[in-house]
Parts: structure tokens; C-alpha cells; sequence
């Protein structure tokens, strides 16, 4: 059974989305935002890459560790992240940073999807 790319690539992204979204905002005024960015330089880690960028957007990289939930790079370049809204702004102003959006919780609305088995 072949199923083509775009959906596999939506589906992807939905359960992506939704781990993103369990951790809810917290006390601190802070929520979970999924924070698109350029790909990792040849010979940079992904991760480390990511982590830099968090680093620089909140001051340091005990706070970016603090902050990162999880960071995607085989269907998307980019992370998870608890933020402030201070620090969602200070993450929005890093050039490697394409586009953040809000955590999202999603439902399955059925399990019976046709022509899939």
C-alpha cells in the first residue's frame, strides 16, 4: 500500500502538533509554540542548531534547554517551546526563524479512514 507524501506529511505534522499541545500553558504565563526555522548548516547538528537559535532568542542555553519541549527534523526544521510572550518576541526577531505558531490540540474525528487499511 502506497500513500502519497502530502498526506503522509499532514498527518505527520497533526500528531506533531498535538504533542506540542499536551503541555498546555503553565503558571508562568508561558505556552507551547512550534517555531519553524532554516535547516541546520551541513555538519551542524540539528539539534545543536536549534538549541543555538533558542539560546541566543532567551539568553542562554540552561534557559533553552529549560524552555525546548522537543525539536523536529524529518518532516519539518524546527522545535517546541515553552514561552513567555516577551520571549515568543525575542524568538520572532532571530533571522533563522521563519514562522512560530501557537500549539494546537487536535481531535481525531474517526478512525475509519477510507482506502486505508
Amino acid at each position: 500500500m502506497k500513500f502519497s507524501r502530502p498526506i503522509i506529511s499532514l498527518v505527520l505534522l497533526a500528531v506533531l502538533l498535538m504533542e506540542a499541545a499536551m503541555a498546555g500553558a503553565g503558571e508562568d504565563g508561558a505556552d507551547t509554540y512550534l517555531v519553524y526555522v532554516n535547516p541546520a548548516p551541513p555538519g551542524v547538528a540539528c539539534q545543536a542548531h536549534q538549541l543555538g537559535i533558542l539560546a541566543a532568542a532567551l539568553g542562554g542555553e540552561e534557559k533553552a534547554n529549560a524552555a525546548m519541549v522537543y525539536n523536529y527534523k524529518n518532516v519539518m526544521s524546527g522545535f517546541s517551546a515553552r514561552l513567555t510572550p516577551s520571549e515568543l518576541e525575542a524568538v520572532k526577531k532571530q533571522p533563522q526563524v521563519n514562522r512560530v505558531l501557537p500549539s494546537a490540540k487536535l481531535q481525531l474525528m474517526s478512525s475509519n479512514f477510507e482506502g486505508v487499511s
